[in-house]
């Protein structure tokens, strides 16, 4: 959200008069090669290739005609410093902005996780967006305790509070919201099932964060998870270290969307290699809302499959959305990387007539039909972006949203 929404007219003439008066440290020109369809864009420019100056006395302002209009920024700590803004709607194929030398503006406000009973829920403007449990929690009474499971995502609410998430529904009490385990995968000469836990053949476990960062532009956390074997010795090995960063970009105020970017970095943890084997599910999982049948929710993918046809199908994106409590609409529409395995992805989406109700399951599973070989002392990542949304969501808009994830839009420094 840019600062405009909240300033007052005389204060924001007087904001923006001053921004005229501060020294211009370079331009930012970003190329937007089509038309955003009403969604914002994540933007990011290489901070310390324009200056050293510390961000404490840097404003970032958008330009537009004669006036400077102030624009949320947020610094990222790698290698190098990197700026984030978000690009927000409109038409044209060019946006200008101006890094200038001058304190930003101290009313920014923030998205950001807080700590929570042995979860992270990640706020904006009073608003739940997203809650991450590290804590293990366990099954409902009486239910084997083989099936409690930490590092999940649970609820994901939708702008307007919903939750598009469930948890141990009595069908799958191994189905966690969103979660990330392989399936079927030689280790060590035995094959490990990481999904099914209730076998008690292997399990993924949330181990510690290594960051978390807030800020008026987005709110982040890095999550190391231990893929663990239980060996027939009755012992324990971590086979697979995964370091999940979980991204929420600032919905701005009374946006009906927001974005989520999740990032999995996988490394062997031992000199053994990590042999996900062919199997017809396996990797980022969604459980939907038990709110959603066979009568209230649809699915559509970039290549234009719908619900009936879409499991074992390939694609870029795909749409899932239906009705929702409060006679309201909405769901999050799934987009795939270029870079990731087996790119465009196969996918494991339940039919109409899954367990004689027709609950909702989606997943991009890269391995669906072919093996894939992690090797130890090398990193393998898959990168997805959700945009969460109220109302209907068009193929125009989720080919827009893919497009500036695909290839992140272009920027020159003048």
């Amino acid at each position: 959200m840019t600062i405009r929404y909240c300033l007052p007219p005389l204060l924001f003439c007087v904001i923006v008069c001053s921004f005229a008066q501060a020294q211009k440290i370079t331009t930012f020109e970003v190329q937007v090669e089509k038309p955003a369809s009403g969604l914002s864009i994540p933007a990011k420019a290489d901070l310390d290739a324009v200056t050293f100056l510390p961000d404490s006395v840097l404003s970032l302002v958008e330009v537009r005609g004669k006036n400077r209009i102030p624009v949320a920024y947020q610094v990222e700590f790698t290698d190098r410093r990197l700026l984030h803004w978000l690009v927000e709607p409109a038409t044209g194929t060019k946006r200008v902005y101006e890094l200038i030398q001058k304190a930003p503006a101290a009313n920014t406000t923030y998205i950001a996780a807080a700590n929570d009973s042995g979860a992270l829920t990640i706020r904006s403007d009073n608003r739940n967006l997203l809650r991450y449990y590290y804590k293990t929690i366990y099954p409902p009474a009486k239910i084997d305790t083989n099936y409690k499971r930490s590092g999940f995502i649970h609820p994901l609410w939708t702008p307007h509070g919903q939750e598009l998430t469930r948890i141990q529904a009595p069908d799958h009490y191994h189905h966690y919201g969103i979660w990330n385990p392989w399936t079927h995968v030689l280790f060590e000469k035995d094959t490990v099932d990481f999904w099914n836990i209730k076998g008690k053949q292997g399990t993924v476990r949330f181990a510690k964060f290594i960051s978390i960062s807030n800020g008026p532009v987005y709110s982040e956390y890095e999550a190391l998870h231990e893929h663990v074997v239980f060996k027939k010795d009755g012992t324990e090995k971590v086979a697979l270290n995964e370091l999940q960063t979980v991204r929420v970009y600032k919905p701005a105020a009374n946006s009906e969307y927001y974005i989520v970017d999740i990032t999995s970095r996988m490394n062997c943890a031992t000199e053994s290699p990590f042999l996900i084997l062919a199997y017809r599910y396996g990797g980022l999982g969604w459980r939907t809302t038990g709110f959603w049948d066979n009568k209230n929710c649809e699915v559509l993918t970039s290549e234009g499959k719908t619900r009936k046809d879409t499991d074992g199908s390939k694609a870029r994106w795909c749409i899932v959305q239906g009705e929702l409590p409060g006679n309201d609409y909405g769901g999050v529409v799934f987009l795939s990387n270029p870079t990731n395995y087996d790119y465009p992805e196969p996918m494991r989406i339940w039919v109409e007539n899954t367990n004689g109700r027709g609950d909702m399951f989606f997943n991009f599973a890269p391995t669906k039909d072919k093996n894939w070989l992690l090797e130890p002392g090398k990193t393998y990542t898959l990168r997805y972006r959700l945009v969460v949304f109220n109302g209907h969501f068009t193929s125009e808009k989720a080919e827009s949203a893919w497009q500036y994830f695909a290839a992140v839009p272009k920027i020159i420094s003048k």
